[in-house]
Order: C-alpha cells, then structure tokens, then sequence
C-alpha cells in the first residue's frame, strides 16, 4: 500500500499509472465480488482493516479528494469510486476526516456537475454515504445549492418515470432531510416544496393505471413520499412541521397526494405510504384536515374519504399495513380537531332523513367493534377512543348512544353492549380494545363513570375478578388484568358519589379488600414494564409486521402514565380521593388565576402611570430646553451690553481729550502770539517745547484712542480665533513630543538587545579563540591616534 501512495503522491501526472493504482487500492479494500472472482470471496474484515489502514493518515484522504478534483477520466471516476468504498468500511470516520480537509464536501459536491454520467450517478451514491447520520455535512450539502441540483437531476431523468438514478436522488434528498430541523427549513424556505408536486401529477398517475406500475416506478413513488414525510414527521419541531404542512397544502401537494388514495390501480405499497404520507400532511392543522374530510371518493352515491378509509380498516380482507396506515390517518384527522370528533360522534346519534342504506362514520365503527374480526375490534374502538379524547362534551354524548342489537329487543345503550361484549369475549385484542376505550370514555368523565357503575352488566364484580385472579404466567393475561385495575381505579379516581353501591368509600373498601392494594399496585406497575407498552408510547403510528403485535395504542399509554400514580394514591386508605385533590387542585388554580388577573390589572395601572410620567418627563425636558435657551439668549445680550458700556467709556475719554488738546492748542497760539510781540526768556521757550510734547502725546493717545473704538467689534473674534490655533498647535507638539517619546524609547530597547547578541557574540568568539577588541579599547586606541596626529 505504500508503494501505491507513493504512486498517487509522486506520479500525479502519469494519469495512466494513477489510474491503476486508484483501481488497485479500491479492489483491495472492496469485498463485492465481482464476475471473475466468483469462489474467491475476500472477508469482509480484511477489506475494513486495509480501509484502517489507509485513513490512519488523513492525508491520504486528503490526497484522494485532489484528484478527485481534477476533471481526467481516469483519474476522476476511480477516486470516486475508492472514496465510497473507504466510506461503506469506515462510515463515521472518513465523514469526520472530510470536514477537516478544506473544501472536501465542496469538491464531491461539484462532482454532479458533472457532464458524464456514470460520473455524476457515482457522485451521488458517494454524497448519500457521505451524508448519512451526520448534520454537519448534511447541512453543507443544503447550503452548497445541493437541493436545487439534486432536484434538477430528478427532473432530466424524467421524475417518477425516471431510472435508478432518480432512486438514488431520493434516496440522498431523504438524507438530507430526515432528522435535520435546519435542511427542512431552507428547503421549505427555498420553495423546494413547490417543486415536488409535478412528481406526483395526476395525469402520471393516470397513465401508469393503464400500462402498469414497473418496479422502478413504485420505488421512486415510494421514496418521494418518504421524502414528504420527513417534513412534516411528529418527531420535528412543531413550528417546522406547520408551516411545511401549510406550504403543501397551497402548493397542491396535500390534493395531489388525497388523489393519490382514490386513483384505482395504485399498488397496495405505493397505497400504504400515501395514507401515512397524507396523516402526517394533516395531523394538527385545522385547514388540511378540514380539506381532507371533504375529499370525496369518485363513486355512485358519493362518499367522504373518511368512509373509504374507515370501509377499508375494518375489513379483515385487506392488507394488514394498510388497514395500520387507515387508523393512522384517521387518528392525525381527529387529532387537535373538535370539530372533526364532534362529526364522528354526532354520527352515531339517530338523525331525520338519514339515508339507510349508506353507512355513516359512526355506523361503521360500530360495524368494526363488535364484528367477528379482533384486530377489527380493536381498530375501532381505538378509532372511537380518539374521537372523545379530552373532551367531555363529546364523552357525554356517546352516552346517549343506542344500538339496535335485534329487531325484537328494545335498543340498548353503547355503553351496555361494550360492557356485554366484554363479558362474553375471550379474546385478547378485542377485550383490550374495550378496556382502553372504556378507559378513555371515564376518563375525566364522572357521568360516564356513574351510567357505568350504574349497568345492569354488574362490571364492578366483572372486572374485579379479572383483577383478582390467580397468577397467570400468560403475558397477555396479565395486561388485561393490569388494565382491568386501571379502569377501577378511574372508576374511583372521577366517582361522584351518584350510585349508592358504588360511593368513593365503598368502592375503595371493595378494592381494598377483594384485589388489595399491594395486588393493584403489581398489576399496574407490570403494565408499564411490558415491552409493548414501552414501544407503544414511543410514536403514534402503527408500526408492526403482523396483528398479534398490536397491543396498546400511543394516546392510552400517555392516558395511563398521567393517572397511574393518581390510582395508587387514591386507592391508598390513608391518601385523600384523586376527586377531592383535583378540586383541591381546581381550588388553588382559582386562586391563582385571581391573583394573576389582579397582578395583570395592577401591571397595566402602572404602565399605563408610567407612560404618563414619561410624556411629562419629555415635556419637562422640553421646557428646561426652551429655558436653556432663553438664558442663553440673556447672557449673550448682557455681553453684548456691557461691550456697548465699554465703546461708551472709551467714546467720552476721547471727547474729553479733544477738548483737553484744544485748550492746549488755544493757549500755544496765544503764547506764539506773545512770543512774537515780546522777546521771550529761555524759560518761555522750554515751556513751549514741553507744551508741545504734551500736544503730540496727547495727538498719539487720541489716535490709539480711535483706532481701539474702529476695531472694538473684530478684536474679540481674532482674539478666539488666536487662542483656537494657539491650543491646536500646543495638542499637535504635544501628540509629537510623545511619539519621538515612544520611539526613542523603542531604540533604546533595541539598542539594549542589540548590545547584549554583541556581547553574546563576542564572548563566543573568544571562547572559539578568536580576538576581539573591545568597544573601549578602540576608543583608547582612536584618542591615541589623534593626539599623535596633532
């Protein structure tokens, strides 16, 4: 092997000689046989531990991705072929090694752009191991457009009609989808939805009834259902599941599939699928199961869906898995839909022109309780369980129910005729599908709860022996004898002391002493513990490969693992009735829910204060605005004045100078005047020039004195002005004086270092013997110098 990647890692460029090392490496690690190698089966472990081998370097799978990458034959097509198998020996850590290398899922992904096919069809059997069980590169895939081509792929390869290919495109979307909550939103959000519905056209559809559905067709129908399904599977978020439900209903999807169940000639499978496919479309959302009960089957008279559907679940003829399916179906219909159960129950009630010979939603039902068949039984009454499921109004009335049994005896309540049956069957499925549904229907329910301890059937006495029998080694037995307490105890549990034999107390005693609490608790707690109860409560559809799986259904077990607890305490001497606990309950949540809407009240009172004192704290901050401003305003007219009182000041010095200089100019005339009559002294004349040194200074203040009011408006200006650039310019040498700071204490750092590899050197030179003269010596040596030289 190492030979080989020595090969792939030196000789890229001889594709021919990589070409054979591709195949030899992929013939070593691959445990199919081949034609020519029939006899010779290599084990399987040798080829897992060459595949260990080869990824124990994740360089060689980093290796084998660049020559995937490059766009030869010959070397292109047999990396991809190694690349799956490394991944079919070793799953999870070639997956693991991909992420790491870059752009590795980037590269097989523009393996389906690809022109040559076989090419392209290996890429996409890569991507589906590739991606399986790993969001990450699930997630890379989606974000590398991986939706749009894929779908593109399945459109050229002609849709349901399509080849291998298409299966294999399915098969890799279904990945991509199933269990990843952040692929099934972008492929929502990329209208990928839309783009599914020409997949399952009518006219398609309609074309296979009359040439046949081949082999490749039903697996490419099937697939693409399974892909619809992981969009809106219960097991994703709610959020997801709705708003793929409400894209497939105005994209068509939801009508094409509802075709689907009533096209004729569709095979038994494809059938299957589409009714799992269209209960998981409309479970819990009120517009597609409204949509859904008014689909109607094209026959003479017309019928609903639901009466299709409900005609095939209770005939023992048809398959098993689809009869599963229909009751699956008609659980999501009546899941979260009031509406859709008040129908069902409704139709059990007698009504005025009801047309006899067709039967209804509610006959049919009541056909598959008591028919022959057990499985029959118990679909039904499950079907008749959900349709009063938490809901009280709906248990009420189904009391009302009357049934016919013969035409000489007078009608009998449903009620009685369930608790008649039970006594008289012996089979395991059908008394186990009473007992839930009876359980459901006291539930929650003290009338249904008094018109059955009030039965003439006695089912107290009944079921107490069923409680009370001896050990049975029988698993089933002992089912029925844990489901049996449990109807006991709701009887207890939702009592409302109507019937007088049957009070809360008396009914605990009869408990207490003909079955015994340490009894009761065992047969409850050996319910819980049975594998079918465990796999029952862990999703709604019905999953089995034959009818004697089918036990419990997922919404009784949810039923019992609420109240099981609530049964023991109350059938316990010492522990208070589950009735006055839940009014106790009742009484509290009263309370609470007072006091809630007091602290809501008192909430929406202060918020409604608070948003009052914030529009008076705005409208305050305004006016203290408005004031700023005014003040402002003041200050600067003060200013402004007491600059007009300073020009004022200076104006009457001036005046009071030019007068001042005129009488000194009238007295110089007149003593020139004297001094031209009369011959002055030498003190007269110095006199004179004092005097006119005095007008000539006075001359200079009287200019200054005019030059300060001329330029009094623009001296304060410049001077701001001044100031402004005078601290500009002292932050701009003051930022400079810090950075020559900085760098001369950088250099003195580096000169530090560089001193010491100096003195590291030169230490080593000496130790190698070599001489070095020392800074100080040269210094010594160049004064020398020039002293000799002056």
């Amino acid at each position: 092997m190492d030979v080989l990647l020595r090969v792939l890692q030196q000789d890229r460029s001889d594709s021919e000689i990589v070409k054979f090392a591709l195949e030899t490496l992929f013939n070593v690690m691959n445990d199919e046989v081949s034609e020519e190698q029939q006899g010779t089966v290599m084990p399987n472990e040798l080829a897992v531990q060459f595949t260990e081998i080869f990824i124990k370097d994740h360089g060689n799978v980093e290796l084998l991705i660049n020559l995937i990458e490059d766009f030869d034959f010959h070397i292109r097509w047999p990396g991809v072929r190694l690349l799956t198998t490394l991944l079919t020996n070793k799953c999870k850590e070639v997956q693991e090694i991909c992420l790491v290398v870059p752009r590795g899922v980037s590269v097989v992904m523009d393996l389906l752009l690809d022109t040559r096919e076989v090419v392209r069809n290996d890429a996409i059997l890569l991507l589906t191991h590739l991606s399986k069980d790993n969001p990450n590169i699930q997630k890379i895939v989606a974000f590398e457009n991986g939706f749009e081509r894929i779908l593109q792929i399945v459109e050229d390869e002609g849709g349901s009609e399509g080849g291998i290919v298409v299966e294999d495109c399915l098969q890799l979307l279904s990945n991509l989808l199933k269990h990843n909550t952040s692929n099934q939103t972008f492929f929502k959000e990329g209208s990928y939805i839309q783009r599914l519905s020409p997949f399952l056209d009518q006219k398609q559809l309609e074309g296979s009834v009359e040439q046949g559905w081949h082999r490749q067709k039903v697996n490419n129908v099937h697939l693409m259902l399974q892909v619809v399904r992981c969009l809106v599977s219960p097991s994703n978020p709610q959020q997801t599941t709705q708003s793929c439900q409400r894209a497939m209903f105005q994209s068509g999807l939801l009508q094409q599939l509802c075709g689907i169940l009533m096209a004729s000639g569709v095979p038994a499978d494809i059938l299957t699928e589409a009714v799992n496919t269209v209960a998981e479309v409309i479970r819990g959302n009120q517009t597609n199961q409204e949509y859904f009960s008014s689909v109607m089957a094209p026959v003479q008279p017309p019928r609903a869906v639901i009466e299709v559907l409900l005609s095939t679940m209770v005939n023992e003829r048809q398959p098993f898995v689809l009869r599963c399916a229909v009751m699956y179906s008609i659980q999501s219909y009546l899941y979260r839909n009031e509406r859709g159960k008040a129908q069902v129950v409704s139709s059990l009630l007698p009504k005025q022109n009801e047309d006899v010979r067709r039967n209804s939603t509610g006959q049919l039902l009541c056909l598959g309780m008591f028919s022959s068949d057990s499985l029959s039984n118990w679909l039904a009454a499950v079907a008749l369980s959900h349709a009063i499921l938490d809901t009280s109004s709906h248990k009420e009335m189904l009391l009302k129910v009357l049934l016919a049994i013969n035409i000489n005896a007078p009608p009998v309540t449903l009620m009685d005729q369930l608790l008649a049956s039970l006594k008289q069957e012996t089979r395991f499925q059908t008394r186990l599908g009473y007992l839930m549904l009876l359980s459901h229907w006291l539930a929650n329910c003290p009338a249904a709860v008094a018109q059955f301890l009030a039965s003439n059937q006695a089912p107290v006495s009944f079921l107490v022996s069923l409680a009370s029998a001896m050990d049975s080694h029988d698993e089933s037995y002992k089912v029925i004898q844990g489901v049996s307490c449990f109807l006991l105890g709701l009887c207890l549990l939702f009592n409302n002391n109507q019937v007088d034999n049957y009070s809360e107390a008396k009914l605990r005693e009869i408990l207490i002493r003909r079955v015994g609490v340490e009894t009761l608790t065992d047969c409850l707690e050996t319910v819980s513990r049975q594998e079918v109860y465990t796999n029952a409560a862990k999703k709604p559809q019905l999953k089995y490969r034959e009818a004697s799986e089918v036990v419990f259904d997922f919404e009784y077990t949810r039923l019992y693992k609420a109240l099981e607890s609530s049964i023991l305490k109350a059938v316990s001497a010492e522990g208070p009735s589950k009735r006055d606990t839940i009014e106790e309950h009742e009484s509290i949540v009263s309370q609470y829910k007072q006091l809630i809407k007091e602290q809501d009240d008192q909430v929406h009172a202060l918020r409604k204060e608070l948003h009052q004192l914030r529009t008076s704290h705005s409208q305050t901050q305004e006016r203290c605005k408005e004031l700023d401003e005014h003040v402002q305003q003041l200050r600067d007219q003060n200013a402004v004045l007491r600059a007009a009182d300073g020009d004022e000041a200076v104006r009457q010095q001036l005046l009071q100078l030019q007068a001042e200089n005129e009488t000194l100019r009238r007295e110089n005339a007149s003593r020139q005047t004297q001094e031209q009559q009369t011959d002055s002294t030498h003190d007269s004349a110095e006199q004179v020039e004092a005097l006119l040194q005095r007008v000539a200074q006075l001359e200079q203040d009287l200019a200054a004195a005019r030059a300060q009011v001329d330029e009094k408006p623009t001296s304060n200006e410049a001077a701001e002005e001044e100031v402004k650039r005078l601290q500009q310019e002292n932050r701009r040498l003051a930022n400079d004086l810090d950075t020559i700071k900085k760098e001369q204490d950088d250099l003195l750092v580096l000169l530090s270092d560089q001193d010491g590899k100096i003195k590291a050197l030169k230490s080593r030179l000496k130790e190698l013997g070599q001489e070095v003269k020392d800074e100080d010596d040269e210094l010594d040596l160049d004064s020398e110098a020039e002293e000799e030289a002056s």
